[in-house]
């Protein structure tokens, strides 16, 4: 195929001819980190494929980044959005390939046309609100939102480039030095406080855009990206030209704190009826050649007016969206809102509580022995907290406590509580502790509370020379550090100290695991120069050390595996985890995994020689401990959860796991594939931040998830499909 004319200079002398399976047809456009070629699938479909630079490809940093991109775009919908199709952000190119979206941006449109006519302005600024609602529900924070990342197609806007993105249950990491994102778009704490930006920056981005839609310039308007940046934390928003109708809104979204800006659906509520003008949904006459690619965002900005396709320049046509989809998108509305209402019965009523279910049957017996119905339970009364849970075994009773509520005991088949100490109000809640035949939870005095797990009565009441949350579950026996090393062991029943002593070797000790079947506790403590790791296990009930090793590393113990085996994560010095450490005591021999890639603070668990290892970017690996010199990696899946819980195993080969925004999430093991997930369950619509994140908890076939708008609920573990 022959150069295309008008394509732009471009860093690299050839384009590969394949992404994956997908042959590319022609260059779109380039822009800094990649290339945007055509392309079909199989079936014929249209495709927009990006592919990195080189020496992108090269880079980890960006290879993560990149990563980051295919799954916050993976993770909305796709309504207001290019769908992704395929991706694979670990080829030697890293590729990912989107729907073909007909239209040009709204840069383009503007640019060749001028600024938008009223009735199509108010139709962007409802399609955007739209878009973001969609987009935050996913708990995604664009940060990059600008004219060139709009599409205008005739189904609507469409939001595209998720490159700089974050999950906002996640903590965003900013590199010194570089400014990330659009200065005439960014909202002014991406400049003052760039880890506290939340889903109210991209709501000042529209503002921005509407402002540039409206008037063919920004709000603030420079040469300087420097003086632009001044202007957006320091001055007024520019409105002149904004229509009067539309000057307010767009200046509660430009307001400089977050607080005060309108959130999308308020946004959409401030333009229903009379929203629009009929004739702004009488789409303009099509013509053949009148089209433009639509291109991957910013990878458009400073090329040629014109777009060109296998050789041939075409002309944008002017957008206008489409009246007839609208009264499609009507009836289906109403078909879905008809579905939702028979969801909505099955989890029961607005305020939380729990759905009938066979409960008398169940009662006594595991909750896996009948039919089980969903349920949903609002424990908390005030504040965000969300709640924390643990199990008595095999269904057979759920503890929760809640900061700013209380402890309360639920029957794991129905939902009911069946007693609660909510006079005890928890500044902060750990999960209740079930030990020697009662229920510890840390009161608000500093003390550990024991009730009867039957009655929940509070049978005594035990002060700890540590701090409540640092009282570390062994069984029958509590452990708790205090400064200077030293070990206490209480008995879980009667609060009786079993013993006392200092760890041989170690000055600040943790302890990671405990292991039930050898009753052996697992401490540990990094050298202070970060090369070696001290590693005691303990029994818990003796205090006896059974073996002390110091193994070399920054390691972590995360599970026990067959023959008194321990299973340690690795980190390296940005304290990334590396690999695993498969260590046999007996043998005092050591079997390091590498992993394939470097993983943030990975969440582990063991299903036999299997770890599954979830990364606080969503990244879920699979790997075979037992696998010796061969390939250990099983599988690998993007989740597209930013910051998830710690995982668990459960019946029927699913791996469970619960995002910030209260979803529940389910994995076949034995595929790697997502399965089945909840809805968001958010605080008043809005993120509640916790530094801990409840792992869910598995009860026979039940799985309960905790949620922050304080609900506790519990799905069908063996049907996730249904969830």
């Amino acid at each position: 195929m022959p150069p295309l004319p008008g394509a732009g200079a471009h860093p690299e002398a050839e384009f590969p001819e394949y992404a994956g399976t997908y042959r590319l047809e022609a260059c779109l456009g380039s822009g800094g980190m990649g290339v945007v070629h055509l392309a079909r699938s199989a079936s014929g479909l249209q495709l927009a494929v990006k592919v990195v630079h080189r020496p992108y490809a090269a880079d980890p940093e960006f290879r993560a980044r990149f990563r980051q991109e295919v799954a916050a775009a993976r993770r909305v919908s796709g309504a207001f959005t290019a769908p992704v199709v395929d991706a694979d952000p670990d080829a030697e190119r890293p590729w990912m390939a989107t729907l073909y979206v007909p239209g040009p941006t709204l840069a383009e449109q503007v640019k060749r046309n001028g600024p938008l006519a009223p009735a199509e302005l108010r139709r962007l600024t409802a399609g955007l609100a739209e878009a973001l609602r969609d987009i935050h529900r996913a708990g995604v924070i664009h940060r990059d939102l600008k004219p060139s990342n709009v599409l205008l197609s005739d189904a609507g806007p469409k939001v595209i480039d998720f490159g700089i993105s974050r999950p906002y249950d996640s903590d965003l990491r900013t590199e010194t030095g570089k400014l990330i994102g659009s200065p005439p778009y960014m909202a002014p704490e991406q400049f003052q406080r760039p880890r506290e930006v939340g889903p109210a920056a991209d709501v000042f981005a529209l503002g921005a855009v509407l402002v540039h839609a409206a008037t063919g310039r920004g709000p603030f308007d420079s040469d300087s990206p420097y003086i632009v940046a001044y202007q957006v934390v320091h001055d007024e928003a520019d409105l002149s030209g904004v229509p009067e109708d539309l000057a307010e809104l767009v200046g509660r979204c430009l307001a400089k704190d977050p607080a005060e800006r309108p959130t999308p659906d308020e946004v959409m509520a401030a333009l229903r009826p009379p929203s629009y003008e009929a004739a702004a949904f009488i789409p303009a006459p099509r013509r053949p050649a009148a089209f433009t690619v639509a291109v991957e965002a910013g990878e458009r900005e400073g090329a040629e007016d014109a777009t060109h396709v296998r050789g041939a320049a075409v002309p944008a046509r002017r957008w206008r969206p489409a009246r007839g989809r609208l009264v499609l998108a009507a009836a289906l509305l109403l078909l879905v809102a008809g579905a939702g209402a028979g969801g909505f019965a099955l989890w029961g009523g607005g305020g939380g509580s729990p759905a009938q279910a066979p409960e008398r049957a169940a009662e006594g017996k595991g909750a896996g022995a009948v039919a089980f119905s969903p349920w949903s339970t609002t424990l908390r009364t005030g504040g965000r907290a969300t709640p924390v849970c643990s199990s008595a075994g095999a269904g057979a009773a759920l503890y929760c406590a809640v900061a700013g509520t209380g402890t309360v005991r639920i029957h794991p088949a129905s939902g009911r509580v069946v007693w609660s100490d909510r006079n005890t109000a928890l500044r902060d809640a750990s999960a209740p502790i079930v030990s020697g035949g009662v229920v510890l939870s840390a009161g608000p005095d500093g003390k550990l509370r024991a009730y009867d797990p039957v009655k929940g009565v509070l049978v005594r009441e035990t002060s700890l020379s540590a701090s409540p949350g640092s009282a570390f579950p062994a069984g029958s026996t509590l452990l708790a550090v205090a400064d200077g090393g030293t070990v206490t062991a209480l008995d879980g029943a009667s609060g009786v100290e079993r013993w006392e002593r200092p760890l041989t070797g170690h000055t600040r000790p943790d302890f990671g695991l405990y292991d039930e079947a050898s009753g052996l506790a697992y401490a540990f403590e990094h050298a202070s120069a970060g090369t070696s790791t001290l590693v005691t296990a303990v029994d818990a009930a003796s205090g006896r050390a059974a073996w002390q090793r110091r193994l070399e590393g920054v390691l972590t113990p995360v599970a026990t595996a067959g023959a008194g085996q321990l299973v340690l994560t690795e980190m390296n010095a940005d304290m990334q985890t590396v690999g695993l450490v498969r260590y046999a005591p007996g043998k005092r021999e050591a079997a390091r995994i590498a992993l394939p890639f470097r993983l943030d603070e990975p969440q582990v668990v063991m299903g036999g020689d299997a770890a599954y290892l979830l990364g606080r970017g969503g990244s879920l690996l699979a790997v075979d401990t037992g696998a010796g010199g061969g390939k250990a990696e099983l599988w690998r899946l993007e989740t597209g959860v930013g910051r998830g819980s710690a995982p668990v195993l459960g019946e029927g080969g699913h791996l469970y796991f619960s995002a910030a925004d209260g979803r529940l999430l389910a994995v076949d093991t034995e595929r790697g594939a997502l399965v089945g997930q909840t809805r968001a369950r958010l605080s008043g619509g809005r993120l509640t931040y916790a530094s801990d994140l409840p792992a869910p908890v598995t009860a026979g076939r039940v799985v309960v998830g905790t949620a922050p708008d304080g609900s506790v609920f519990a799905v069908d573990g063996l049907e996730p499909g249904g969830w």
